[in-house]
């Protein structure tokens, strides 16, 4: 933090913009750590003037009980952070979700995972913009990708990434018959400006096409072709979005996530394990899911890959999913 500070106090610091601003940033995650720490060291140290009170009183006895949860539970978090290694850990996450085979039952599925994500995003304190929304036929989405923001939102997010799978009463059944229906969820690093310097879009390698955005009505939507969808020829990748009010600013977000994915593709074949990067690249069904939320004929969350369970299904769907992140992320490690 020194070093930093010498920096950001020479005359000459603010002259090259984009350079000044990784220094504050880097600044400004320095301090959070460091504060972090020391009130963890604080904490520490009251918990032991506590129990030394409580050897002469016994009714300091639940405050020491107290403290050491809070200790526990700051040092659980702090270790927890030191596991984001990834080098776009700290950054955004572009999240897209698109549902399986089913129609209208997958496709509400996959809405009530857009509002799940959108509430453990508010729950973080993170903000989220919807780069591009596709409505269903009858109800829920057909696709959706997010752009969530926030310290470590792709460190934590990336385990999300995978199949789920959703056992209920269907509501869209007369005869409430229970279904199960499947999602997948897409995630990828958001990369900044000069961020990732070995990523470069070839103009000649993109095929644009440009159509009427669709939603809910408004003086703009579906009166100019705003929306983009661009097609990366050489890998076949397809991207669009069309949220924003204008042409030029829907093709910025739909490069920034065909950026995202060239990353991801470049990194697979560097490391040659292509499935695991990309998320286990199997059919949306059956065989494939990451986690499972059964609300009939009994009411249980598990993930498969860590054995982690919650019996609350609606505390989850309300964005309580830190307990499969967090398990997910140290077994990684």
């Amino acid at each position: 933090m020194q070093e930093l500070e010498e920096k950001m106090s020479q005359p000459d610091f603010w002259d090259d913009k984009n350079k000044a601003q990784e220094v504050v940033q880097q600044g400004t995650a320095l301090k959070n750590r460091l504060e972090e720490f020391n009130g963890l060291l604080q904490d520490c140290e009251d918990a032991e003037i506590m129990y030394e009170l409580a050897q002469e009183e016994e009714e300091y006895l639940k405050e020491v009980e107290t403290s050491l949860l809070q200790l526990h539970q700051g040092l659980d978090d702090l270790e927890l952070s030191l596991l984001f290694k990834d080098e776009y850990d700290a950054g955004a996450a572009i999240i897209a979700l698109h549902p399986g085979a089913g129609g209208t039952e997958s496709q509400d599925w996959t809405e009530m995972l857009l509002r799940m994500y959108n509430r453990w995003a508010e729950r973080q304190g993170f903000t989220v913009e919807m780069l591009d929304y596709q409505a269903g036929d009858e109800a829920g989405v057909k696709s959706v990708t997010l752009l969530i923001k926030g310290e470590n939102a792709y460190g934590y997010l990336k385990a999300e990434k995978g199949v789920h799978r959703l056992v209920r009463i269907s509501p869209f059944d007369a005869s409430g018959r229970r279904h199960t229906s499947f999602a997948a969820v897409d995630v990828l690093p958001d990369l900044e400006e000069g961020a990732n310097a070995e990523i470069v879009l070839d103009p000649t390698e993109i095929k644009t096409d440009t159509y009427r955005s669709g939603g809910a009505g408004g003086q703009h939507v579906n009166k100019t072709d705003s929306a983009v969808r661009l097609t990366h020829l050489p890998t076949g990748i397809v991207v669009q979005c069309q949220n924003e009010r204008s042409q030029i600013s829907n093709r910025m977000a739909a490069e920034k996530i065909l950026k995202a994915r060239l990353l991801e593709l470049k990194r697979a074949e560097q490391e040659k394990e292509l499935a695991g990067l990309r998320g286990d690249q199997q059919e949306i069904g059956w065989g494939s899911q990451i986690r499972s939320y059964v609300f009939h004929p009994y009411s249980l969350v598990k993930d498969h890959r860590t054995n982690v369970e919650a019996g609350n299904v609606q505390a989850v769907m309300d964005g309580e999913i830190d307990a499969f992140i967090n398990a997910y992320l140290r077994r990684q490690n």
